[in-house]
């Protein structure tokens, strides 16, 4: 990427965006190729959800993720540049795609500001391949036209253009010179609800006793140790769902989690409030967790209390947190990663439910790249199964439906090789009137059917409770 040491704000006029404009056409016309102009500005402080919100349009892709707990969030929305991708490769085509666009792509402003400079949006499904008619496509990246980002009381706001040796440099300068007027002076309209209660019919993909039976036969016959096998409920409400509506009660109900939503442009939006980090690279380091093995909340203090310490002493969901850890840990040793990590969980206390959990961190090595560890890492025991091969395999067989982007790994990459990526987990896939909600426990030998059906009706709450205001 190159850095141009233009400062806009100082020359905030159309004519010297559309000098810069002009630049970014002539370097595209020498290099033949299209050329990303990215500009970033510091901003008046903004809430990026109620931009979005406010701006929400049912076809345009959008990408959003919050972690209000830590004062950091980001969304993104239409397309300047995109890609998908399939198949066991699709890692190694998104790395290749943001290095190219990179290579094409020139900078100015407050690029170094917190989430300034051009981000990439990214979502993988579970599986490598997904079937006809899916939502989502098993890889997707995209650069946006817009971004908005706080972190802590910074906001920055960033403007990509792809310009052509062909382009119209007066609509593309009148087209971003409105965008910047509003975010120096952004008004919130507001949604409008449509009237009247909101109500559910709902159905169930399956028997899901059933299904853990038929897991457990597989692990008593020694295919694997573990599967995660899941749930879908099939919700069909009496009018449209706003999906960032839904989003807002999710972020105020869990702002220890990951409030994200991910729109393919088609009306459907994936939703969600993920307890669980999968990767976060900065500065050199890398950051991953185990977390699995839970148990409700308690009512009281007193019975909280001790349903989180027999968690800690479940030889189950020990056992099942242990395989978790011994995967990330094997799986990142031929990149040169060395994690370190506590010698025993802690209980990580949610709003309605509590898990094992260990973080983890070390070096990331030279030359190795966020999504070459994305790439090993994901999917983890904690959502598919050990060994890895053997459950994952499994996993569309036994569930009777396709996962889609749930359980997958959904972030954002900047353009100096940092990013976070977390697990699309606590989630629903919001289409309309209709939302199809996912929730999934992990199966080891010594899993009771019962057990386990009432830890996803558990983790169902959340996403339900949001669905109903």
């Amino acid at each position: 990427m190159t850095i141009l040491p233009i400062n806009p704000a100082e020359d905030a006029s159309s004519e010297a965006l559309r000098a810069f404009l002009g630049g970014c056409q002539a370097k595209a016309a020498a290099d033949e190729q299209a050329v990303l102009a990215s500009i970033s500005l510091v901003v008046p402080a903004l809430d990026p959800l109620a931009v979005l919100e406010a701006i929400f349009e049912p076809t345009q892709p959008h990408f959003y993720t919050e972690r209000p707990s830590d004062g950091s969030a980001i969304a993104g929305a239409e397309v300047a540049m995109s890609m998908t991708a399939h198949g066991a490769g699709r890692f190694a085509a998104v790395q290749r795609f943001i290095e190219e666009t990179l290579a094409r792509t020139v900078a100015v402003g407050d690029v170094s500001a917190a989430f300034g400079g051009p981000h990439f949006f990214t979502s993988f499904a579970f599986h490598d391949e997904v079937e006809a008619g899916e939502a989502f496509p098993a890889a997707h990246v995209f650069v946006p036209r817009w971004q908005v980002a706080r972190a802590g009381e910074v906001t920055t706001a960033v403007a990509n253009i792809v310009v052509e040796a062909g382009s119209d440099l007066d609509a593309l300068t009148a087209r971003v010179w409105r965008a910047h007027g509003k975010f120096a002076r952004f008004e919130f309209g507001g949604t409008e609800d449509a009237a009247g209660d909101l109500k559910f019919t709902q159905s169930e993909t399956g028997d899901y006793r059933a299904t853990v039976r038929r897991g457990l036969e597989r692990i008593a016959a020694g295919e694997f140790k573990k599967i995660v096998l899941a749930r879908a409920i099939d919700l069909t409400a009496n009018r449209p769902l706003h999906p960032l509506t839904v989003l807002n009660g999710l972020r105020q109900r869990f702002p220890e989690c990951y409030a994200f939503s991910a729109a393919n442009g088609a009306g459907q939006s994936f939703i969600g409030a993920s307890p669980e980090r999968l990767l976060r690279v900065s500065q050199g380091r890398v950051e991953t967790e185990a977390l699995a093995g839970s148990a409700r909340r308690g009512a009281g203090a007193s019975e909280d209390a001790a349903l989180g310490a027999a968690l800690l002493r479940s030889e189950k969901d020990v056992r099942e947190h242990s395989h978790v850890i011994e995967s990330i840990t094997r799986r990142l040793e031929p990149l040169g990663v060395r994690l370190e990590r506590v010698s025993a969980p802690a209980v990580r206390k949610l709003a309605n439910v509590q898990h094992l959990h260990t973080p983890m961190r070390g070096v990331l090595p030279e030359g190795v790249r966020l999504l070459d560890v994305l790439a090993v890492l994901h999917p983890t025991p904690a959502v598919g199964g050990t060994p890895r091969e053997a459950a994952v395999a499994r996993i569309r067989e036994l569930e009777g439906f396709p996962r889609g982007l749930y359980a997958g790994a959904l972030g954002w990459i900047n353009a100096r090789g940092g990013g976070e990526f977390f697990v699309g987990l606590r989630s629903a896939l919001i289409d309309g009137e209709r939302a199809r909600v996912y929730a999934g426990a992990g199966i080891v030998a010594g899993s009771e059917p019962e057990r386990e059906l009432a830890e996803t009706e558990l983790k169902f709450q959340a996403l339900l409770a949001a669905l109903r205001g």
